[in-house]
């Protein structure tokens, strides 16, 4: 996922001359065919993530569309006051990716966990938080943030994901929108980044009239897409490789809370939110291994009635 982010986004700095692109001193094997094309445009900030997103938001004041790249954690937790004030408040076109979400750097233990990223950046004003599923959807979303004039949030992936969309499928990538990726009646599991396609694998094993969305996008979510959800679907499972308190789940049960009160829905649907327990979870281990102690799966549903 993230090579094929970093590949498209070189592609598209040859097109757009205002592409700058940041790194904290790691991309090494990712990074080096934008920095070989266009060594005008990089600079390795080295590990001084604070500073480099100042330097951002400088280049982006002189006209730049500036990314910064880093490991999970350290663009988005030790960045937030400078994301917030500098970034956020001055609507700066600076973007943040952060690699290697949830679990995926889980052999380096809790420093390297990213899962409360989604619940602090999405309650940034302005900032649109997208979070691919596959490499498909890493690549719109290199398209989409190269064209959005802001802030903007990549969670990606750190490797190897399998595709969870048709190749030949074109998606409707906007914010706020879903993307279907498998049919069904009564329930639907919406998830959100690398949680989407383990869904899917265990969907085709066990539940098999459920059907499946992936939300590459959390929060502000389009108004008609939210009350169609809720009318169809008498249940939905929120998935998400990140922590249960101000995550994903949560902007979904907000968003549909909020239909419901003004009247838009007339009954809410039963949601349940399927994330990482409240708790640091401070063993060691692989991403796959991290995501089964914290229970990222349909296994203890009690709604397997539903089809």
């Amino acid at each position: 996922m993230r090579n094929t982010f970093i590949n498209t986004l070189c592609d598209l700095a040859a097109e757009h001359d205002n592409l700058f692109l940041l790194c904290g001193d790691l991309g090494y094997s990712v990074l080096e065919p934008f920095a070989d094309r266009f060594p005008d445009r990089f600079i390795n900030a080295g590990i001084a993530e604070q500073n480099m997103t100042l330097v951002a938001t400088g280049l982006a004041r002189e006209g730049y569309n500036v990314f910064t790249y880093s490991i999970g954690n350290f663009p988005t937790l030790r960045c937030m006051e400078q994301i917030r004030y500098d970034i956020c408040y001055h609507k700066a076109n600076v973007k943040v990716v952060a690699v290697g979400a949830g679990y995926a750097y889980g052999p380096q233990g809790v420093s390297h966990h990213t899962t409360e990223d989604l619940a602090m950046m999405r309650a940034l004003p302005g900032m649109s938080v997208c979070a691919p599923a596959d490499p498909q959807e890493a690549r719109a979303a290199a398209f989409f943030m190269a064209s959005h004039n802001g802030p903007g949030y990549i969670r990606l992936n750190k490797s190897g994901e399998p595709p969870v969309h048709d190749q030949g499928k074109v998606l409707d990538f906007k914010p706020g929108k879903f993307i279907p990726v498998r049919d069904g009646t009564h329930t639907l599991v919406l998830a959100t980044g690398a949680m989407v396609q383990p869904m899917l694998v265990e969907l085709g094993a066990t539940h098999h009239g459920w059907a499946l969305w992936s939300a590459p996008f959390v929060g502000a979510y389009d108004r008609n897409s939210m009350i169609e959800m809720g009318q169809r679907f008498q249940r939905i499972v929120t998935v998400e490789e990140h922590q249960l308190n101000g995550g994903f789940g949560s902007s979904v049960v907000e968003a549909l809370s909020d239909l419901y009160a003004d009247g838009e829905l007339a009954e809410m649907p039963r949601v349940r939110r399927i994330a990482v327990p409240n708790i640091f979870i401070g063993t060691s281990g692989t991403q796959e291994y991290l995501r089964k102690a914290a229970g990222l799966t349909l296994e203890h549903l009690d709604w397997r009635d539903a089809g």
